[in-house]
């Protein structure tokens, strides 16, 4: 049964007290040490909004992707960065919906007790990019286990990650009839893993991301740990990859939303030339704008939701949701430093630090030229064009 709007408000406000404990030179430490927000993760953690989307049957508090819409959408309108811990809530759908009743039994309970992470996902490659299948990963079986070799590059928190769902080919390219076939999913236990076939390497970016390159060298895992038929996974990582779009555009909004209450704030009460600057039309519009946009993209964010979570097709959808979002979040994010001129560079303001945060989702998880590409051949029936 879908929330009520009271309800979601519940969580909203709950959502930003907890935030409101981290403020700005929280995160501006972290950002400038490169440092992982484990406070803060761990605060989510307890009060349990990192296993909203876990039933209750396995310890979780059993809501939907609305909800969990919600409580990420609150976080970057806080101010603060959901990046670190967001992956737990997207992976989890190909995990709930394709994994065994072992499996769940075995991971869920503790993920929920927060005595799990489960932060990492292992798909894009250095020569595959967003050409998913094209990975060359290879997972051999050798009786009962796989044999796991290949190179994973964007793998953001897997130094601060327990399990990662990994996909990799089980069956070479060439073998199979469509290049979706052949591509399985698995879970790794990256505490058992490291050190005996499995290598993490930080990579340092423009933003605080804790991300990594990953190598895998004969890593054997066990084959129990294979998630639903061996072969299938593509179908399973796209339900993750639904889900992720969908967050992510839920987080975009929530940036977008801080950008215009931060430039709308600033403009009332910066004085120039003996007026506020916000009496101008020149600052006024470009606001006007942006609010404008945010708020149709959060109207598209919550369609994919629902359709999500009705357990009904929302590719088309998912992949909207993620683009209007990215969209209408860096043009809020323009937008304000514009508003804020010179002081928008200054690191007290924060606006500097979530312009470049809310930058990377013009780019992942999937970049706005392969949404539009996707639009244009999956949607309008428009020839493929790669």
């Amino acid at each position: 049964m879908p929330m009520r709007k009271e309800e979601l408000q519940e969580i909203r406000d709950a959502v930003a007290r907890l935030c409101a404990g981290f403020a700005g030179e929280y995160w501006r430490e972290l950002d400038r040490a490169r440092s992982y927000p484990t406070e803060f993760v761990r605060a989510l953690t307890q009060a349990g909004y990192l296993s909203c989307l876990i039933p209750e049957e396995y310890g979780g508090t059993g809501l939907g992707l609305t909800a969990a819409s919600a409580i990420l959408e609150e976080i970057q309108k806080s101010g603060a960065n959901g990046a670190g811990c967001h992956a737990q809530m997207y992976i989890m759908g190909s995990l709930l919906r394709h994994g065994s009743e072992a499996q769940k039994r075995k991971y869920l309970p503790g993920i929920a007790r927060g005595e799990l992470r489960l932060q990492a996902f292992g798909v894009t490659e250095p020569t595959a990019g967003t050409d998913t299948t094209s990975i060359r990963t290879t997972a051999t079986r050798d009786a009962n286990r796989y044999i796991i070799n290949g190179q994973k590059v964007w793998t953001s928190r897997a130094e601060h990650s327990d399990l990662m769902l990994l996909l990799a080919r089980t069956t070479a390219r060439e073998e199979v009839k469509k290049k979706t076939e052949g591509l399985s999913v698995f879970l790794v236990d990256m505490r058992e893993a490291l050190g005996k076939g499995l290598t993490i390497r930080p990579i340092r970016t423009m933003i605080n991301h804790s991300t990594t390159e990953v190598f895998f060298d004969n890593l054997a895992v066990p084959a129990e740990n294979l998630v639903g038929d061996e072969g299938k996974g593509f179908r399973y990582i796209l339900d993750g990859m639904n889900a992720e779009r969908i967050l992510i555009g839920a987080e975009c909004v929530g940036d977008a939303r801080w950008f215009i209450a931060k430039a709308s704030a600033y403009a009332a009460e910066r004085r120039v030339f003996g007026r506020p600057i916000g009496q101008n039309q020149g600052i006024q519009f470009p606001i006007a704008r942006a609010y404008m946009a945010t708020e149709a993209a959060a109207l598209m964010v919550d369609r994919a939701a629902h359709l999500y979570e009705l357990g009904q097709p929302c590719g088309k959808e998912a992949n909207m949701a993620k683009q209007l979002a990215a969209e209408a979040s860096w043009q809020a994010a323009d937008m304000c430093l514009q508003t804020h001129g010179g002081f928008g560079f200054a690191e007290e303001y924060d606006v500097e630090r979530k312009f470049r945060e809310t930058r990377l989702y013009q780019i992942a998880p999937i970049s706005t030229n392969l949404v539009l590409s996707y639009i244009a051949e999956h949607v309008l029936g428009l020839p493929r064009s790669y």
